[in-house]
């Protein structure tokens, strides 16, 4: 079994920026546009793929019909306490089947990458003072979870012989 692989930056050093309330929206990449924003602009039925930050209070059923067109899925974690942000990426990948990237923002602390990985994240923007490092160190703190999740459906010993001798 490998370790596993995240994309983790800093606050500050990413290359996204959420686009504020007062530029005019046109879809671009390292631009995250706030999904109600999105949702509501005449130009969403155009051809092209887009990049949205989505608040941890949509129902992502909502974006359901426009997954083949979002390249980059931006879930906000206002506080690290505060973790409906985990069921809405276990949503997307697991029922809704997104394969798109899905990008942890916000409140996020190092502490939180082994579930933000089984929930489905491929990155984190850690917040401000945070260490990528300490984040890499507590995703492989973990070597195996005996429950399924969105990397791994299957329940350990459902696994089979591809677990043997391992703890």
């Amino acid at each position: 079994m490998s370790a596993p692989t995240m994309a983790f930056v800093v606050a500050g050093d990413e290359r996204d920026t959420l686009l504020a309330d007062d530029e005019p929206m046109q879809p671009s990449a390292g631009r995250l546009v706030p999904w109600p924003r999105w949702a509501a602009a005449d130009w969403q039925l155009r051809e092209g793929v887009a990049d949205v930050a989505v608040a941890n209070d949509v129902d992502v059923r909502e974006l359901v019909p426009y997954l083949p067109r979002l390249r980059r899925i931006a879930l906000q974690f206002p506080k690290w306490t505060d973790g409906r942000a985990y069921s809405q990426a276990r949503l997307l990948r697991v029922r809704h089947r997104y394969a798109g990237e899905l990008r942890a923002i916000g409140d996020v602390i190092p502490d939180m990458a082994a579930q933000l990985h089984r929930t489905g994240f491929d990155a984190a923007v850690l917040r401000a003072g945070e260490s990528v490092d300490v984040a890499r160190r507590m995703l492989a703190l973990i070597p195996a979870f005996y429950q399924g999740d969105a990397q791994e459906p299957r329940l350990r010993f459902a696994r089979g012989s591809e677990n043997a001798g391992r703890p």
